[in-house]
């Protein structure tokens, strides 16, 4: 077995290694992983996903290369994307707001402001389009600008697009998809529409990683994670159906994992009535030498067999009852022949000990 695994990662390079081998940085290496330009394989020693050889060959052998692949993932900020467009930062920004032209990546400055990064290369067909001349010069019309007037931004909303299309794409497993779609909820929706807690737990294992480096809980974790929560009601309704069908389709295909339960979280069962509680705790039965009948003798002689149907004999507590009863001494316990019929008062009286 640990043959066969060396064998099958020799035929394959880390994320960091394949990223050297392509000559790109590693923000360009992640981003061609995200736009599908470049495909990843996972680990089978389970230590993250990995490049093939053939893969890295195959992006090597473009004509080009690696300026070509370079270009294709050349992401830029406002300003050098108005400039490629020809337009104004004041513009640029409106029509990424329109959701009209959709970011790629996003990070949080120093003053902990969010920049948005865009794709060049989209950039450019965007503005080369005829159909979007009338966007690109002349007046916004009135009603994208009573939207505009009124906060509209879709720029996270596109983002969440992108980025869950990514996602799925580096998975099969029905449990893991599930999991990327429930990573863009807010955890009471999840609650809502996954009412298991194992299976629940089983999303929160295969959640994927924060988006954003920042420390969890600080102002830059929160930030990133409004990025990544979806906010508008018609988003919402779409991801919560999609995560029941999800959800769903995973359990066909197999059950959550249940772990074991704590034997100290178990409640204990309920103690016996003193009337029929056997031996006090850390007595042995043999050194308990008279039996709850004997212990009571003016009851005994009174007890008929009339009165057996009456006692709770099906239930768990007294069928341990009963077992203890029949480990002890026929001369300590005569309880079989008090359950028998043919038992009479006298015969089951026990003799004085004399």
């Amino acid at each position: 077995m640990s043959g066969t695994t060396t064998i099958a990662q020799s035929a394959s390079f880390s994320l960091s290694r394949a990223a050297r081998e392509l000559e790109l940085k590693r923000g360009e290496f992640d981003l061609a992983l995200h736009l599908g330009c470049l495909r990843s394989v996972p680990d089978e020693g389970g230590g993250g996903r990995r490049v093939t050889r053939a893969e890295i060959d195959r992006m090597r052998a473009e004509a080009g290369f690696p300026e070509t692949l370079r270009e294709r993932v050349k992401a830029v900020g406002t300003t050098e994307g108005a400039a490629l467009m020809g337009v104004t930062n004041t513009r640029f920004t409106r029509l990424a707001r329109l959701g009209l032209v959709v970011p790629v990546k996003f990070y949080l400055n120093r003053y902990r402001v969010v920049v948005w990064l865009y794709l060049a290369e989209e950039l450019r067909q965007f503005a080369s389009d005829p159909q979007n001349a009338l966007m690109m010069s002349g007046r916004t019309p009135e009603g994208l600008r009573d939207q505009l007037d009124d906060g509209l931004d879709l720029r996270p909303r596109n983002w969440r697009g992108r980025y869950l299309g990514f996602l799925l794409r580096q998975t099969e497993d029905p449990w893991a998809r599930a999991a990327v779609v429930a990573s863009l909820l807010d955890p009471a929706q999840v609650s809502e529409i996954v009412e298991d807690p194992d299976e629940r737990a089983q999303l929160n294992r295969l959640r994927p990683g924060p988006v954003s480096q920042a420390a969890p809980d600080s102002p830059g974790a929160r930030i990133a994670e409004r990025i990544t929560t979806a906010d508008a009601s018609d988003e919402i309704g779409w991801l919560r159906a999609d995560l029941a069908q999800s959800v769903l389709e995973a359990r066909e295909d197999r059950p959550a994992a249940r772990p074991a339960r704590d034997a100290s979280l178990v409640p204990a069962p309920a103690p016996m009535p003193a009337s029929s509680a056997g031996p006090p705790t850390g007595v042995p039965p043999s050194a308990d030498r008279t039996s709850p009948v004997d212990a009571r003798p003016a009851v005994r002689e009174r007890l008929t067999t009339a009165d057996l149907p009456l006692m709770p004999r099906e239930t768990a507590r007294s069928r341990r009852l009963l077992t203890w009863l029949r480990r002890r001494s026929p001369q300590e316990s005569s309880y079989s022949a008090l359950n028998s019929p043919s038992c009479t008062t006298e015969t089951r009286r026990r003799p004085s000990r004399s």
